[in-house]
């Protein structure tokens, strides 16, 4: 291919939009960038333990494939021949899927995961396999056989979880955008600790087949990026047919008109022991908001709290391994794998069809309002200093997912963006939820929040 004028360090700061046209008009070698990304994986995971498995051989066969494809005039689209990296849950042919647990050291899975085959058709090279709080049950990514992920950005703070691994390595640019999966907030949650892009899609727009559950009712596949625009890239190859959704073309026929937008607020349970930092970061956010769209007022929308469903699918799963092997888990994650045990049936079916009737009745939260704002996650990512114990570690994890479970239990597309950071130079999440379907206008204001808020937005 012709020869390079990108310094190493230079094409590994760029986003996925910015690399792709430079690898479509063969000006970078989708070969180059893979080893790149390979030697800064070796260079410094060792200290970030993103990584669970590094699947180097195989990503250079991708590369090598990907470069021949555009020799001879064949481009996939945007991701062709771009790194990217998926969270240790998600089943890839002939590599261990691991759920950061010695439960499943042996499990090798023979087939990849739907998400897995859109990648590999769009033309993704697949670097590897990434850590996370074991078996995804826990927001802090602190839980695993393999250690826990370092925060890139604030060392001494939590990632976040439970997809830690796929934020550090994401924003450690080892990578230029990972899977996670999202149950209760577990894609937002890490990517705004680490100052990032996370999409949860609306529920069941993306395939969860392949991919060890925490609870189906609930569970999510989604990005993590390093800008919106990525997000979308990536989305547009992993939305299809699932769960009876038509397979879904990300971006609608017409461009949404952001000017048009009605934002609503939700202050009540979402500002609940809100740290000031976050909050005047959000504040500053919707300020910017206020000039580019229709109106802005405060909303209102149903949480429930209630456990029931996710504990009870949890146990469902995991059942058949806790009588053989309950002595390899994490102590932490077998306790709350055995909360789920004794829920009797009927109250598991009341409280699924509960769930369902909560979610016929999502599209009357958007009468008045077509988007709703919060901040991702109303504290500081914590001190690693103060978790010491499993107590403490749990009470803040619940806080940390507060925020983010609502969406997940109502299955609203939701995405966290960038909106600043803390006195203490903590990354602030602004989060941006929509209505059923509605995950290409939540990126369309999400991309319009990290416009304003960008230093040349806010000159």
């Amino acid at each position: 291919m012709a020869q390079t004028t990108f310094s190493a360090t230079d094409f590994l700061q760029l986003s996925i939009a910015e690399l792709s046209p430079l690898i479509r008009n063969l000006q970078l070698s989708p070969v180059e960038v893979t080893e790149r990304c390979l030697e800064r994986i070796s260079q410094l995971d060792p200290l970030l333990n993103s990584f669970i498995t590094v699947t180097s051989e195989q990503a250079m066969a991708e590369a090598h494939f990907a470069e021949n494809e555009l020799m001879n005039g064949r481009w996939r689209g945007p991701l062709h021949g771009v790194p990217v990296a998926l969270k240790d849950l998600i089943d890839v042919a002939g590599v261990p899927t691991t759920a950061a647990s010695n439960v499943m050291q042996k499990n090798v899975p023979t087939s990849d995961a739907p998400v897995v085959r859109r990648l590999r058709s769009a033309g993704a090279i697949l670097l590897g396999k990434l850590n996370l709080h074991e078996f995804a049950y826990g927001g802090s990514g602190l839980i695993s056989a393999y250690g826990a992920a370092k925060n890139p950005v604030c060392p001494e703070r939590t990632t976040g979880g439970s997809s830690s691994g796929s934020a550090a390595a994401v924003a450690a640019h080892l990578c230029f955008a990972a899977l996670g999966t999202d149950t209760a907030g577990s894609i937002r949650l890490p990517a705004a600790c680490c100052g990032l892009v996370g999409h949860k899609p609306t529920y069941g727009l993306v395939s969860t087949d392949g991919v060890i559950p925490l609870s189906w009712s609930f569970d999510h596949v989604g990005p993590i990026t390093r800008t919106v625009r990525d997000a979308e890239i990536m989305m547009s190859s992993l939305a299809g047919q699932t769960f009876g959704f038509p397979r879904t073309v990300v971006q609608p026929e017409r461009e949404p008109d952001t000017a048009a937008l009605r934002l609503g607020i939700v202050r009540k349970f979402f500002f609940d022991e809100i740290a000031p930092g976050v909050e005047h970061c959000f504040e500053k956010a919707v300020k910017a908001l206020a000039a580019n769209v229709r109106e802005i007022k405060d909303a209102t929308i149903p949480v429930d709290t209630d456990r029931t469903v996710s504990t009870a699918e949890s146990y469902a799963y995991h059942e058949r391994f806790v009588h053989v092997h309950g002595g390899e888990y994490q102590p932490a994650t077998l306790q709350r794998i055995l909360s789920g045990r004794d829920t009797p049936m009927a109250i598991y079916v009341e409280k699924r069809r509960e769930l369902d009737l909560l979610r016929g009745r999502t599209r009357d939260i958007f009468t008045d309002v077509d988007i709703l704002l919060t901040p991702t996650v109303p504290i500081e990512p914590p001190l690693l200093s103060g978790l010491t114990d499993m107590a403490t570690l749990r009470r803040h994890e619940l806080l940390m997912l507060r925020n983010t479970r609502p969406f997940n239990v109502l299955g609203l597309p939701s995405v966290t963006v960038p909106c600043g950071t803390t006195g203490s130079g903590c990354p602030v999440g602004l989060q941006i939820s929509g209505s059923p379907g509605a995950d290409y206008e939540v990126l369309r204001l999400a991309h319009l929040v990290e416009q304003l808020l960008s230093p040349a937005g806010e000159a």
